[in-house]
């Protein structure tokens, strides 16, 4: 959005070539998603309205002119009969024919199949004379929208890893030439800029040399046809240009980069992509398997469906950011001036419905955690624990209905369901909000100052009068779900969660906007000004965003599914026993495991890993699979908040902004090591307790909770 860009009708060259296409991508797999629902609606109204039941038409033979019958209803019997049976029968020469010649044929028996036809026929032409006179301008109508319609379905459906890989490619573009990839820091010196260019340059021309060898050297020479080549096409062509990018953008000297800095801090600018594409190649062309790395990429348009949603809940979270949705709900606390602690625990777990609606702890941090931190912060609480809150707001919400990580899950494992896993998830979810709020009150500094004294009455006042403001976006969240329940007979789950989420989003977005924030008001919320004022700003914001963010999260899951084929094909776990002899030792081992693939991969990419790999181990050494999942889960949310990694604490840098990281350290930099680490050791410490109780106190509810909700008598 840089004002010295040209500009085309209000749009950056940038916004037509990104905003514009991936907006329209987005807007048609919104319609692809619906596309089902709707569709059988249509037919459903097709059938009701032009169906006659009276003649036993149906719409489905409307659908199309029919064909009219070639036969005569009014054919002659005896005649064709007779020129049946005089027929004379065919010669051949082959003396083997007459072993199966024909029997001279019996004219009753041609005369009662030739009148069976003859009925037949009549049948035909009544239900085509029928079909016709059903047929008229209303209903060509009807069906040009019901036929057009179902064609672009069908073609979407047909087509979701194109699609995929369309915006993928877009977002991937967009986001390596604004230099906008998730690393451990961003670069801010040219040292850092050189470190980080030259790693985007290897670790694109690693990429683009697996994806030709799969293509030429594997796909080509199997002996079968290749289908959807243009995926391959697509995929050079992706890493083609991203490896040109890359060594434009390390020849070309970065602006506003600064002198100073050091190589190892350099090294931590490498973005993680980078890093686990350079590492993944080694180790692959060490094996002399050159093909791996597009192999396991290749996981991504198996998934397509997937990630399509993934792309379609950073939407909702970026036009969520657009909203003042957040700040009115935290209106409604604010009257009872609760501690930081408690105000702390409390937007916790607020937080934790977007997040499972958004089906991805990242994704409510990017939209969210910079309004987190600042409500903590402001409420008196430390800057290391408002980052440790705005860290944590996406973490504890990925087991709670409709996460669209449990849906993955239960696709990969027939031994689970959503209910199953949503139901312990609960009770996950309640252990974990519990310890944080334990924690935080364990660690609050001596001489804090007391809080505020609080007159229920006024406090009750103040939270109903807040609640006034918020009541619009309720019924409009209300509206369009019972607008899905009654119109297109589909409820608000984790299947249909992706696309009615983005819809209300919308329509709430549309209100907020109609209302007219005062800039004022808006600036004071929001001093960076991402928070556009107009729709059309808002809509075209939230978008640019959502590119950024699906190529830097997307390729970043592309890559962790090949640390996983690394992984998988390194023989680690072969090294794993199959009976550990001890349900309780191999719920250990397996727990380290799982926390140790958290810590270097994305969920979406482990999920898979881990669903090929340890569950079959888990299960065979007796281990509840529902269980073993809250393990998992837990385990993975342990692992993005962990060193030297910590996807979630990398996040809340990016949006928190490195001023406040820096303001933040030097509070904290006289005081003992606890405090100066907070951000880090809280979130670790609450999740690695929850881990524990999770792993072992799953496993005496599991083996003892039949006896316990008896003598409770439950």
């Amino acid at each position: 959005m840089n004002n010295n860009k040209p500009v085309l009708m209000n749009r950056t060259l940038s916004e037509w070539l990104s905003s514009l296409p991936v907006l329209l991508l987005l807007l048609l797999t919104l319609v692809i998603g619906t596309g089902e629902m709707f569709h059988g609606q249509l037919l459903r109204m097709g059938e009701r309205m032009f169906g006659d039941p009276s003649r036993n038409i149906q719409y489905f033979m409307l659908r199309a002119d029919p064909v009219k019958p070639d036969c005569d209803p009014n054919q002659d019997i005896e005649a064709a009969v007779a020129a049946q049976t005089a027929a004379p029968a065919a010669v051949s020469d082959d003396p083997l024919d007459a072993l199966f010649a024909d029997e001279p044929q019996d004219p009753d028996a041609v005369r009662a199949s030739l009148e069976q036809a003859k009925v037949l026929c009549a049948e035909k032409h009544v239900m085509y004379d029928g079909i016709m006179a059903n047929i008229d301008g209303k209903l060509k109508a009807f069906r040009a929208l019901e036929t057009g319609f179902f064609s672009i379905f069908k073609f979407g459906t047909e087509n979701r890893p194109l699609l995929l890989m369309v915006m993928f490619a877009i977002a991937a573009v967009t986001t390596t030439l604004g230099v906008h990839h998730i690393g451990l820091r961003p670069p801010r010196y040219k040292i850092d800029f050189k470190v980080y260019g030259v790693s985007m340059v290897v670790a694109n021309a690693l990429a683009l040399y697996s994806c030709w060898f799969y293509y030429n050297n594997v796909l080509l020479t199997s002996g079968i046809e290749v289908e959807k080549p243009i995926l391959n096409y697509l995929t050079i062509a992706l890493f083609a240009g991203l490896t040109a990018i890359s060594a434009w953008r390390l020849v070309k000297p970065a602006p506003g980069a600064e002198e100073g800095g050091s190589p190892g801090m350099a090294l931590l600018s490498i973005p993680l992509y980078a890093f686990m594409a350079i590492t993944s190649s080694i180790t692959f062309f060490g094996e002399q398997h050159f093909a791996g790395l597009a192999i396991y990429l290749g996981q991504l348009f198996e998934y397509s469906n997937i990630f399509l949603n993934l792309a379609l809940y950073i939407w909702a979270g970026m036009l969520l950011k657009q909203t003042r949705v957040v700040n009115l709900f935290l209106d409604i606390v604010r009257p009872w001036k609760f501690s930081p602690e408690v105000l702390t625990w409390i937007i916790l777990l607020a937080a934790a419905i977007p997040t499972a609606y958004t089906g991805a702890s990242g994704i409510f941090v990017i939209a969210a955690g910079a309004i987190v931190y600042k409500e903590v912060f402001m409420a008196g609480g430390r800057r290391q624990v408002a980052l440790a809150a705005a860290a944590m707001s996406g973490s504890m919400g990925v087991v709670l209905r409709p996460c669209l990580l449990i849906v993955l899950i239960a696709a990969l494992n027939k031994q689970v369901t959503t209910n199953e896993l949503y139901g312990w998830g609960v009770g996950v979810f309640l252990l974990t909000s519990t310890l944080f709020l334990l924690m935080a009150m364990a660690t609050r500094e001596s001489g804090a100052p007391a809080r505020e004294k609080v007159v229920f009455g006024d406090a009750l006042r103040g939270s109903l009068r807040a609640l006034v403001p918020v009541s619009p976006y309720i019924v409009i969240t209300l509206g369009v779900v019972w607008g899905y329940s009654y119109f297109l007979d589909t409820k608000l789950d984790e299947f249909t969660a992706p696309v009615m989420l983005p819809i209300i989003m919308m329509f709430i977005l549309i209100f907020d906007k109609i209302r007219r924030e005062p800039k004022a008001e808006a600036v004071k919320h929001n001093p960076a000004a991402e928070r556009r004022v107009g729709l059309e700003g808002a809509v075209r914001f939230a978008t640019n965003e959502t590119i950024g963010h699906i190529g830097a999260l997307i390729m970043l899951m592309a890559l962790s599914v090949s640390v996983g084929g690394v992984i998988e094909r390194s023989g680690m776990m072969e090294a794993v026993p199959e009976d550990f002899g001890s349900i309780w030792i191999a719920l250990t081992v397996l727990m380290l495991i799982l926390f140790f693939i958290g810590m270097i991969m994305d969920p979406f990419g482990a999920v898979i890993l881990v669903s090929a790999t340890i569950a079959p181990i888990a299960y065979s050494n007796g281990i509840h699979p529902v269980h073993f999942w809250m393990i998992v889960l837990t385990a993975f949310e342990l692992g993005y908040l962990s060193p030297p990694v910590a996807l979630n604490q990398l996040l809340t840098r990016m949006v928190v902004g490195e001023q406040e990281m820096d303001a933040a350290d030097a509070e904290v930099r006289h005081k003992s090591f606890y405090y100066r680490y907070e951000r880090w050791i809280m979130p670790v410490v609450i999740m690695a307790l929850g881990l524990i109780l999770v792993t072992y106190g799953g496993q005496m509810i599991v083996e003892h909770g039949a006896e316990w909700t008896a003598a409770l008598g439950l």
